[in-house]
């Protein structure tokens, strides 16, 4: 007897226990929205019916028994009686032959990897995989077909499709649906597949939103309203770039401008459709995303939900806002900030790059700075701006200071594929963007007494090295020399909830435009930082104490310095130190930071109309590095076979960022416990490198994201951010 549709399940009870039914109907409205709202040629109705069919294998017995049962199993031989590989979305191929044949094609590409890669997926559970390593699989994916099938048949009845035939199957047809998949899988060619991505993007919303998936379609995909910054009366002389004019038909963007010339404001005012803007540093991310949203409220009442922010730390950002959390991850934002890192793998073929891929496809894209990037990190943005281009984007670039081989590279590129509008500004116009005086230092010796002086003139310092460990032990010293004065430390290393925190605190309390606590007259204070703070942070201090980095990253570093613009500020000049380099010279190449400290002049007015020449000394040549082998697609093919992708970890290799995470021992049970965004908080990010030689001294969690457990004391961490102590031994 067959049971109430209501009773066969698509989500466990306590993930909502949404049936079936529902969730296919939810699916049906995403997709249909997708392929509307995506700039490719989908056909609405096949994709509807590419919904309805994906998930009716969440009728098979294994998949009901699992969402419904404890797993507590009475005896082995029951345990052993369900322990075989189930994928849902085979089994819903084997309702293949109720649609026309000439559907099959485009309705697998949809459903059979809409969860797995078919072959060399992690888990070896795609079509072909399973092929391979298991003889069983069609058998098992088909268990009891004549007891369950009826209720796929019944989803599919609700949908009134004019040209399917609705029939009973009979198992052999059932493995003769399977069997065609698999060849047809086989057969599969290079290349990459915008229908897996179309219905990725679909299932994967819905099932974010269930029973709110229409309310929530309503605020994808819309052009952001831009009027803000287009005013009139927004525009100053203060802001070189608000006077040059922005409506140029050629698609595609170049502004070379100082900080604090209004480069965000013209590549905005640039764009003319959905916005991906690009950040290198996580600081800088959160501050871009503030500065948006807060700015276009008033435009955009849907502003929580149609401008996003996306990195490791994002849901922090929006927490208590729940739709604004759940969405910052899916596509159709108005607006997005993120890392090119997060736009990586389009060009690697990770998991759901078609989804981004549609996601992108003829928005406008905005890089800022590109130089800032290690020469792995430029070779990528490379070839991301490669693939953007393939899909029909228009690139904006904005930067202070890049090396003019690496602009010319990138100015070819864009020239392949359109015009570009090249904005850069006359010397005259330079000359009032002079801001500092360099100072050369020696060594660390000579900042005790820069700060001593800096002090008693009551300013703000902001003191930056370029590594977590020196900036620790510099804040431990300095805090002791000088304890009545206000200090923070803020660098990668903390509890990603604290470092969230340390950076509102840097702007409201130590930023300086007269109505913080600490600065401008009020009170002396100073922050130890590492290069976290380099770019498109909104910050600005009195004087700067800097070891020496490569020249471009040092003037990131000095634009936090002098940094607002006003009649009376200029010609107006504050000072910048920087240490020679003494000894280690990581994370950079020391003869790139001997060349960067030799570009300066001691006790000397930085002219900014002589920065790209200094810049072109110190980068003689084009640093990449070559990651062609890890790319999917290269000398004009793709190397990644259609409804594939790749693990995560080539983008690890490819990018030589292994990384781990840490959590505080007193964070351990709180972990364990807890759900995915609530460990976020507690976690501490480091390189692998530094955790190689403490690896197997450290417990690792087998949870979330397999942290290894320090015991710091909190309230160390709190003031120093990780160190890693050593662990204790118990005899």
């Amino acid at each position: 007897m067959l049971k109430n549709l209501n009773e066969i399940l698509a989500k466990s009870i306590d993930r909502g226990g949404t049936t079936l039914l529902e969730h296919t109907q939810h699916v049906a409205w995403a997709i249909e929205a997708f392929a509307d709202k995506y700039q490719f040629d989908f056909d609405k109705t096949l994709a509807i019916k590419a919904a309805t069919l994906h998930d009716l294998g969440k009728a098979h017995v294994h998949f009901q028994h699992k969402i419904n049962s404890d797993e507590d199993y009475k005896s082995l031989m029951e345990k052993e009686e369900w322990n075989y590989a189930h994928r849902h979305e085979l089994s819903s191929l084997g309702f293949l032959s109720v649609f026309p044949k000439e559907e099959w094609s485009p309705l697998i590409d949809m459903v059979v990897g809409h969860h797995k890669s078919i072959r060399e997926d992690k888990s070896s559970r795609g079509i072909i995989d399973l092929d391979e390593n298991d003889g069983f699989w069609l058998e098992n994916h088909l268990i009891d077909w004549e007891n369950w099938s009826p209720y796929g048949l019944e989803i599919l009845k609700q949908f009134n499709f004019e040209n399917i035939n609705i029939r009973p199957i009979s198992l052999e047809e059932a493995e003769d649906n399977l069997e065609y998949v698999l060849n047809y899988c086989k057969r599969k060619p290079l290349g990459w597949s915008p229908l897996r991505g179309l219905l990725m993007s679909a299932d994967h919303f819905a099932s974010a939103f269930i029973n709110g998936t229409p309310a929530k379609l309503e605020d994808l995909f819309a052009v952001p309203d831009l009027s803000f910054y287009k005013n009139p009366n927004r525009g100053s002389a203060l802001y070189p770039l608000s006077q040059i004019d922005t409506e140029n038909k050629r698609p595609h963007t170049m502004v070379v401008a100082p900080t604090g010339a209004g480069k965000t404001d013209f590549l905005l005012k640039r764009c003319k459709g959905r916005i991906f803007y690009t950040l290198p540093f996580q600081a800088s991310i959160n501050a871009m995303y503030e500065r948006i949203k807060g700015d276009i409220k008033n435009e955009n009442p849907n502003v929580e939900t149609q401008v996003r922010v996306l990195h490791s730390t994002s849901a922090l950002l929006v927490k208590g806002n729940k739709d604004a959390e759940s969405l910052q991850h899916f596509g159709g934002a108005a607006i997005k900030v993120l890392t090119p890192h997060q736009l990586a793998s389009i060009i690697f073929g990770t998991a759901e790059f078609e989804s981004m891929m549609l996601d992108l496809q003829e928005t406008d894209i905005i890089f800022d700075e590109i130089h800032t990037y290690s020469d792995v990190g430029r070779s990528m943005v490379l070839e991301i701006i490669r693939t953007l281009l393939r899909l029909n984007c228009r690139i904006h670039i904005g930067t202070a200071t890049m090396p003019s081989l690496l602009y010319n590279e990138v100015l070819i590129l864009l020239q392949e594929n359109g015009e570009v509008y090249e904005v850069k500004l006359d010397d005259e116009i330079l000359d009032g963007f002079d801001r500092h005086i360099v100072h050369k230092m020696e060594n660390e010796t000579e900042i005790d007494a820069v700060l001593e002086t800096a002090f008693e003139q009551k300013e703000k310092v902001l003191v930056i090295f370029n590594t977590v460990k020196k900036a620790q032990e510099e804040f431990s010293r300095l805090t002791e020399k000088f304890p009545t004065i206000p200090a923070m430390l803020i660098h990668s290393r903390f509890r990603r909830g604290d470092r969230f925190a340390l950076e509102n605190r840097l702007k409201a309390e130590f930023n300086g435009d007269g109505s913080e606590q600490y600065g401008n007259g009020l009170m002396p204070c100073f922050v130890i930082s590492t290069q976290v703070v380099e770019v498109s942070l909104d910050i600005s201090f009195d004087r700067m104490i800097t070891q020496v980095a490569p020249l471009d990253a040092l003037i990131q570093r000095f634009g936090r310095v002098n940094r607002k613009r006003s009649k009376d500020t200029i010609g107006k000049y504050k000072p910048v130190h920087v240490i020679q380099l003494n000894g280690n010279a990581l994370p950079y190449k020391a003869e790139t930071l001997k060349a960067s400290f030799d570009q300066l002049e001691d006790n000397t007015l930085l002219k900014e109309r002589s920065l790209q020449a200094k810049i072109d000394i110190v980068y003689p040549s084009l640093d990449t590095k070559p990651i062609d082998i890890h790319l999917i697609f290269h000398d004009g093919q793709y190397k990644i076979k259609e409804l594939c992708h790749r693990r995560s970890a080539v983008i690890v290799e490819a990018l030589e960022i292994q990384s781990a995470t840490c959590i505080l021992r007193c964070d351990r049970e709180k972990y364990l416990g807890a759900r995915w965004g609530e460990r976020i908080p507690m976690e501490i990010p480091i390189s692998i490198r530094t955790m190689a030689r403490y690896k197997n001294q450290y417990e690792q969690l087998e949870h979330g994201s397999r942290p290894f457990v320090i015991p710091q004391k909190e309230a160390d961490h709190l003031k120093y951010g990780l160190e890693l102590v050593e662990p204790e031994i118990f005899l």
